[in-house]
C-alpha cells in the first residue's frame, strides 16, 4: 500500500483548516508536487489500483498518476478527510486558542469535533477506525486478485494517513503526533498474515533530508489539525 498525501493546497498556503470544504484546490506548488510524485511512483512500480478521497485536492493529486498508469481513480469516502464539523474552514491560528486544540494535540483518542449545520463531525477514533478498515479491506482484495507482490495507491489526507501508519506500527492514536506526513509525500505499508510492516514513511525525495526551519510562533498552515501543514515547518 502506497499512501500518498495530496499536494499543497490553497488552504495550506493560507493556514485554513479545509476539512470537507468542496472547492479546496491544489495551488501551483501542489500541482508541481503531484506531477513529480506521479513520475516517481510510476518509475518505481506499476500499481494495480488507484483509490482516492473524494475531495478535489486528492482527485487533482491522483490525476497525473492516473494519466501515467492508465488507472481510473476510484473515490472512497473511507479515506476521506476527518470530519471536523464546526472547525471546518476556520484559520488554524484561531483554532489553536480553543481549549479542544490541546486535547487534539495530547489526547486525540478522546476528541470528538464540535457539530455543525454545514459539515459532518466525528471523533478522531472513528476517523482512524474507518480509514484502517478501508485500506485493510482494499489491500486484502488487491492481494486476492493480483497476488501478494501487487502494489496499489491510496491518495488521502495528513491525519488519515498518520492514523493508518499509527495502526500499522502498533502506536496508540494518542501518540500519532510522533508521525509526520508532508504534502505529496508517500508512506508504504505491507500487510502480511502476521503483521503490517512499515517500509517507508514521509518520503518526499531529497528535500526530506533538509532540516526544518525554526518553528513559527503560530501553527503552520495546514488542512489537517494534527497532521497537516505546508511541510515547511511545525505541523502542530
Amino acid at each position: 500500500l502506497i499512501l500518498l498525501r495530496h499536494g499543497r493546497t490553497t488552504a495550506n498556503a493560507s493556514g485554513v483548516l479545509a476539512g470537507w470544504t468542496p472547492e479546496t484546490h491544489l495551488d501551483d506548488t501542489g500541482r508541481t508536487q503531484a506531477s513529480a510524485i506521479a513520475e516517481s511512483i510510476s518509475a518505481a512500480t506499476t500499481p494495480v489500483r488507484l483509490v482516492t478521497s473524494p475531495l478535489v485536492r486528492c482527485r487533482e493529486t491522483a490525476a497525473p498518476l492516473a494519466e501515467r498508469t492508465g488507472l481510473v481513480p476510484e473515490e472512497h469516502d473511507g479515506i476521506g478527510e476527518c470530519h471536523y464539523g464546526a472547525w471546518t474552514g476556520r484559520p488554524l491560528v484561531e483554532l489553536a486558542k480553543e481549549p479542544l486544540w490541546k486535547d487534539v494535540q495530547e489526547a486525540p483518542s478522546g476528541v470528538t469535533f464540535p457539530p455543525s449545520d454545514a459539515f459532518e463531525h466525528e471523533s478522531m477514533r472513528h476517523m482512524q477506525r474507518r480509514a484502517v478498515e478501508t485500506v485493510r479491506g482494499i489491500d486484502a482484495g488487491v492481494e486476492q486478485a493480483h497476488g501478494a507482490s501487487a502494489t496499489w495507491v491510496a491518495v488521502s489526507h495528513g491525519d488519515v494517513i498518520k492514523a493508518v501508519l499509527a495502526d500499522a506500527v502498533g502506536t496508540p492514536l494518542d501518540d500519532f503526533q510522533r508521525l509526520h506526513v508532508d504534502p505529496a509525500s508517500i508512506s508504504v505499508v505491507h500487510y502480511t498474515e502476521s503483521r503490517p510492516m512499515l517500509l517507508r514513511s514521509n518520503d518526499t525525495g531529497s528535500s526530506a533530508l533538509k532540516p526544518p526551519p525554526p518553528a513559527p510562533d503560530t501553527p503552520a498552515a495546514g488542512d489537517a489539525v494534527v497532521g497537516g501543514g505546508t511541510g515547511l515547518g511545525s505541523t502542530s
